[in-house]
């Protein structure tokens, strides 16, 4: 299990990366939001996010658009048709919300996840 920490001026967040479903850009900030429903509102842009993970032994995340990354271990469902990408998992809080993404993006995320072998 790998974590990450992310510090701040007033907080410091520790999570394990299994726990982090995903991160939503919100313009100079962004969200991170966790398997259980927490969100955290961090003072980062999302690339600060991206490369983080990028430093990770084990990297399960995939930046779908240009405001959203996703762990790819926690995708449940993703509907082209629909435009939804749902979440799913025994330890995933079911008043996580299913997002609603670009068929483009969807699409390209369906392509990657069949390769990506979990």
């Amino acid at each position: 299990m790998e974590w990450i920490k992310i510090s701040t001026a007033n907080e410091l967040v520790r999570v394990a990366t299994e726990e982090v479903l995903y991160v939503l850009a919100d313009g100079n900030y962004s969200d991170l939001v966790l398997i259980s429903g927490a969100k955290h509102k961090m003072t980062f842009q999302i690339h600060y996010f991206e490369e983080l993970f990028e430093k990770l032994d084990d990297n399960p995340f995939i930046r779908v658009t240009r405001s959203l990354i996703i762990n790819v271990r926690h995708v449940h469902v993703i509907n082209v048709n629909d435009r939804l990408l749902k979440f799913g998992g025994k330890d995933i809080n079911p008043s996580v919300p299913t997002l609603r993404l670009g068929r483009d993006s969807l699409k390209k995320l369906k392509d990657k996840m069949t390769d990506y072998g979990d």
